[in-house]
Parts: structure tokens; C-alpha cells; sequence
């Protein structure tokens, strides 16, 4: 742990809460990965860090009261100096990104400079070893299966792991789950989310209705839609309306949950041996949003076989014409366009 029992300084109190941010993988980072390793036909594996914050260096002067029950005898007026972090400590997350980061590096990996926990490490005449970081989970990809193997008997002597095998994306046990919790688990199954020309707005004239429950249902949904982008439109939809909901969006909420159950067992595809094309589609409405008169962008991203990048996002202005509210969406996926391609130079993906 490094502790350090340090004499108690009256009177002062510092606080030291500068630097406490760390990146996190994107979601889709993740996805992209996955999508190249089906279209190159390699194994994607997973490292999960055991006591992760307990290895991150502090850089700044930290102390802790000592602990109940392990009180040093004759240093009760004492407190340790942390030269390792905490879990609960502020700069925890920070330390051990800095941490895992400085590591790669001196292994030789290069970092992204368009995703900050992507790290690539290429050979020559074997290949690229591709690295993803979210937190204390390591994803990580390559042709070479010495590269992959060197790669995690280093990681695993550097520090302790738990090695996850194959990565399987898959919800269907969640969805499942919440049909459950919100008594729909025998429910009949609807072959739309929405009712296309239903339209949603702040002030309906129905009933108020359960905003705990509504907004429980509206996050579920916004966590599946990591793998079922065909709920993202309804989701994104629904959440404007989590402060002071209505029985009629409450109905929408379900309606969401009764399509869910009839394709529970749908999915992303992602196939072997098809080209290495980057696709995107991008539409929007025009005056969708009944409140404002907003309109509501969307996009969707391929590579070589299923969809790893989709948005559906309320525009921040409004279109006064049709071509602007497709001139909007098409910029935005335009930039997230951009970042992919990126992303997969990073990947070694020209």
C-alpha cells in the first residue's frame, strides 16, 4: 500500500481535488473494435484488473486518519501518507490511468490521438496488436496469436488479472430481465416501438403518471440500446420527457417494452471476410419535436457487415427548411464520420 505514518499538522487542512478525470473508452471504440475483428476473423479477448485503484501511483501529498482497529500504539495523534491510491479517493481513477498508460507506452504501444485509452503496438512481418482500456476491463485484438499471447503474460506479471477469454455481446438475459420487473414478461409482443403518427409532447391533456417508474424504464432502455440501435430513436425520444411525465408517454414507455419482447432474440451481425468499406447513412425529421418545433438528426455507421456506430440526436436549432434540417445531419455524421476514420488509421485501416 505504502503507508506512512506522518505527525498531524494542527490547525490546517488541505484539499487537493485538481486532476480527478480520467478518460473512459467510448462505447463506440468498443464497438469498432468488434467489428474488425469479425471482418478480419481474429479472437477479441478481455483482462479485467483485479484491485485496480490499489494500483495507481499519487502524485500529490495524500493522508488518511488510521484506521479502526489498527491504530499504532504511542501514534495515535499520527496519519498515514497514501503513496498508493484508495478506492473512494478522488484522484484514484486518475492514478491508475496514469498508471496502465505509462506502462503501454514503455511496452512500446502508441497511444491514439483521437481516442485516449486506445493504444496499438505494431511488429513487423507479424502484425498490429490492438489495446482498448474502460477502466479495469482490457479488450484487445490481433492477427498474431504470439502477440496476443506475449501481451497478456505481460500484463498478468505486471500486474494481477483475471483473463475473460472471448467477448460476446449480448443482452437478451437484461431484456429479459426487464420485462420481468415491469410485469410485461408474458406480454404481446408489437412489431413497431412507436406508432409512427403518434406524436409526443410535454402537454397532452392525460393524466400524470409514475415519474420514478417511467424513468426507470426510459434508463433501461437507454442501456439497451448499446446493442439494439433499432430502440434508439423511441429511447432518445422518451428520455425528454423524464421530469413530469404523462400517462400517454408512460404508454409509449411500454409500447417500447411489448417490441422488445417480440424481438428479444435479434441482433447485430458482424461477418468474416467481407470488405473493409466504412458505410454511414444519415436522415433527420423536419419540426419533429412538438414542443419546439426542433428536428431530430440520425445516423448509422457499417463496416464491412452489421452497424457499430448509430445517434439519434435532438438538433440544438431550428430548421426553418427541410434541406437544413439534412444539411445539420448530415455535418453531424459527418464529424463522427471523421473521428472513425481516425480511429481506424489508428487500427491500421487506411
Amino acid at each position: 500500500m505504502g503507508l506512512g505514518l506522518r505527525s498531524v499538522w494542527p490547525d490546517i487542512v488541505l484539499t487537493d481535488f485538481n486532476e480527478t478525470f480520467a478518460p473512459v473508452a467510448r462505447l463506440d471504440t468498443i464497438i469498432t473494435l468488434i467489428a474488425l475483428a469479425a471482418q478480419k476473423g481474429w479472437k477479441l479477448w478481455q483482462l479485467d484488473v483485479k484491485s485496480t485503484f490499489l494500483n495507481g501511483v499519487l502524485e500529490e501529498e495524500v493522508y488518511v486518519d488510521q484506521p479502526d482497529g489498527f491504530v499504532v500504539e504511542e501514534a495515535e495523534d499520527k496519519v498515514y501518507r497514501l503513496r498508493k491510491a484508495l478506492y473512494g479517493l478522488k484522484q484514484a481513477l486518475r492514478a491508475w490511468y496514469s498508471e496502465i498508460d505509462t506502462y503501454l507506452i514503455h511496452c512500446g504501444f502508441h497511444r491514439s490521438s483521437s481516442e485516449a485509452t486506445l493504444y496499438v503496438r505494431n511488429k513487423e512481418g507479424i502484425g498490429a496488436l490492438i489495446v482498448s482500456i474502460y477502466v479495469d476491463d482490457i479488450v484487445y485484438i490481433g492477427r498474431s496469436t504470439r502477440m496476443r499471447e506475449e501481451f497478456k503474460t505481460e500484463m498478468m506479471c505486471k500486474y494481477e488479472m483475471s483473463d475473460l477469454g472471448s467477448i460476446f455481446i449480448h443482452q437478451k438475459k437484461y431484456a429479459k430481465t426487464l420485462l420481468e420487473k415491469f410485469e410485461l414478461k408474458d406480454c404481446k409482443p408489437v412489431c413497431t416501438p412507436l406508432v409512427a403518427t403518434d406524436k409526443l409532447q410535454r402537454e397532452d391533456g392525460s393524466k400524470a403518471a409514475d415519474e420514478s417508474l417511467h424513468r426507470k424504464i426510459v434508463g433501461s432502455l437507454l442501456y439497451l440500446t448499446a446493442t439494439k440501435p433499432d430502440i434508439m430513436f423511441s429511447a432518445s425520444l422518451l428520455a425528454r420527457f423524464m421530469h413530469n411525465p404523462s400517462k400517454k408517454h408512460y404508454g409509449v414507455a411500454k409500447r417500447v417494452l411489448m417490441y422488445i419482447q417480440g424481438t428479444i432474440d435479434y441482433g447485430i451481425e458482424y461477418v468474416a471476410g467481407k470488405s473493409a468499406l466504412l458505410i454511414g447513412y444519415c436522415d433527420s425529421d423536419w419540426s419533429g419535436s412538438e414542443d419546439d418545433r426542433k428536428s431530430t438528426s440520425g445516423y448509422a455507421f457499417s463496416f464491412g457487415s452489421g452497424t457499430f456506430a448509430w445517434a439519434s440526436v435532438k438538433q440544438q436549432s431550428v430548421a426553418l427548411s427541410t434541406a437544413k434540417a439534412e444539411y445539420v445531419s448530415a455535418a453531424e455524421a459527418t464529424s463522427q464520420a471523421i473521428w472513425l476514420r481516425f480511429v481506424l488509421e489508428d487500427f491500421g485501416e487506411e
